[in-house]
């Protein structure tokens, strides 16, 4: 798993496109590779994002929870506080 990819599942709001895009791109780069793709193999790796993003569009559309919905901002304090911790000297 990416660390750079955090959990979309369940927030309020819930995640935009550009979150959605944003994982997928990251995902895309960690099996590939590569940060940037070559000339050769862009048309190939915009098209990976677009179908990893969709099917992330599609998943978190058919996902259900009975937990009650996660607030973002809380849950990047706690991030914070678990980096100050781990990152400490």
């Amino acid at each position: 798993m990416c660390r750079n990819i955090h959990q979309l599942h369940n927030f309020e709001p819930p995640a935009t496109h550009d979150e959605v895009h944003a994982a997928a791109l990251q995902y895309v780069r960690k099996v590939a590779g590569a940060t940037r793709p070559s000339q050769a193999n862009q048309a190939a790796f915009d098209r990976a994002v677009a179908a990893v993003a969709a099917a992330t569009e599609e998943l978190l559309a058919e996902l259900v929870t009975t937990a009650p919905p996660k607030n973002r901002e809380v849950e990047a304090a706690k991030a914070r506080a678990r980096a100050e911790k781990r990152y400490a000297s």
